[in-house]
């Protein structure tokens, strides 16, 4: 199956997906990742809310280790990826650990078999950034998705929902790992499901959130953190 990768460099969650992709057989035939002060911020923000959790092996030791093509952008935007794109003629796009992309990556994407993207937070309940620490703090349970991207934030149809448990004495980083191994198993049954050509099966429209797109808020995840260590958090299994 043709596919291309989306990534920054180095992203935690771009490892973590890349890694379980790779192990269910689904190498892709291109990798485009991000080199940029933007996406260094946005790695060490993922870097933090992983914490001691056991990473991935590296990108780029998967890249060697595969022999997969790569190209390094200054950022994921049509005039850097656009031609990268259309020389691989890919099928499906897959963003792992990216940031906002529009424009004619996603028209190209739209034009295939789409372009693809896993959350770490259930949809559409929670959109946007730092979804665990907003769930904690709004009282919205603990998941991931995986969705079609489309020109609106975290808003395309669903292919894949998952709740995950949260019990006392989970902290942040273990909530926000949970979400980074469930997103990517999201993304390979889905991946899956379109190399068999019944990706349209597990396609569902999201409906419209009861909430705002969320953005990060330093002092809200600060907020996230102390509530799951008094175990305030509204939606305990246990």
């Amino acid at each position: 199956m043709n596919f291309v990768f989306f990534s920054i460099t180095e992203h935690p969650w771009g490892r973590e997906m890349l890694s379980q992709l790779i192990d269910s057989g689904f190498i892709p035939s291109l990798i485009i990742e991000e080199n940029s002060e933007g996406g260094k911020t946005e790695r060490e923000k993922f870097e933090f809310r992983l914490g001691s959790n056991p990473l991935a092996p590296k990108m780029k030791s998967q890249i060697e280790k595969y022999n997969i093509p790569f190209v390094e952008v200054p950022i994921h935007n049509d005039e850097h990826c656009i031609e990268h794109i259309e020389k691989a003629n890919p099928d499906l796009i897959v963003f792992g650990g990216t940031r906002i992309i529009r424009g004619k990556i996603l028209e190209y994407g739209e034009n295939k078999g789409g372009v693809l993207n896993s959350h770490p937070g259930l949809l559409p309940e929670c959109r946007g950034s730092a979804s665990p620490a907003w769930s904690v703090h709004e009282g919205i349970k603990i998941g991931s998705s995986c969705h079609f991207c489309s020109s609106d934030i975290d808003a395309g149809d669903l292919v894949g929902k998952r709740e995950i448990e949260v019990r006392k004495g989970d902290d942040y980083h273990v909530l926000c790992y949970k979400t980074s191994v469930v997103a990517s198993n999201l993304m390979v049954e889905a991946v899956t499901a379109f190399s068999k050509n019944e990706l349209d099966n597990l396609r569902m429209l999201q409906g419209d959130s009861p909430n705002p797109v969320f953005r990060y808020d330093a002092e809200i995840e600060k907020k996230a953190i102390l509530m799951l260590e008094n175990q305030e958090y509204e939606h305990y299994v246990d």
